[in-house]
């Protein structure tokens, strides 16, 4: 009986990981509040962090992208921009994707780990 509470517990704490890939928010929570267990609730924890960065980022790119815009739409004199004000956001669009991929792989790799 112990050994399947404690698969039943490592597939929890794995799926906090893996639901990266259909529920980001949504399972890591509910496995938080469900569980008994501090080792399943701390990979729940960790799950949700790993899951709301990217949010977060994502956040910060769309002010940094319209930030960088309005200038241009109070351009009244019809200057050419600058190459630094027209290549920041592509800049930033590129770092969130590179900052995304790790971060979806590690979960899975940490999903993985739980498993062992």
């Amino acid at each position: 009986m112990i050994l399947i509470h404690f698969e039943n517990n490592k597939v929890l704490a794995s799926l906090s990981y893996f639901s990266v890939l259909f529920a980001p928010f949504i399972l890591p929570i509910i496995v938080y509040f469900i569980s008994q267990d501090s080792h399943v609730k701390q990979h729940a924890k960790r799950a949700l962090v790993s899951h709301i960065i990217p949010v977060v980022l994502m956040i910060v790119l769309f002010i940094t992208i319209f930030a960088s815009f309005v200038p241009f739409s109070m351009n009244t004199t019809y200057e050419e921009p600058s190459l630094f004000m027209t290549s920041t956001p592509l800049l930033f669009v590129l770092v969130y994707m590179l900052i995304y991929a790790i971060i979806f792989i590690w979960n899975i790799i940490q999903g993985i780990k739980v498993l062992r």
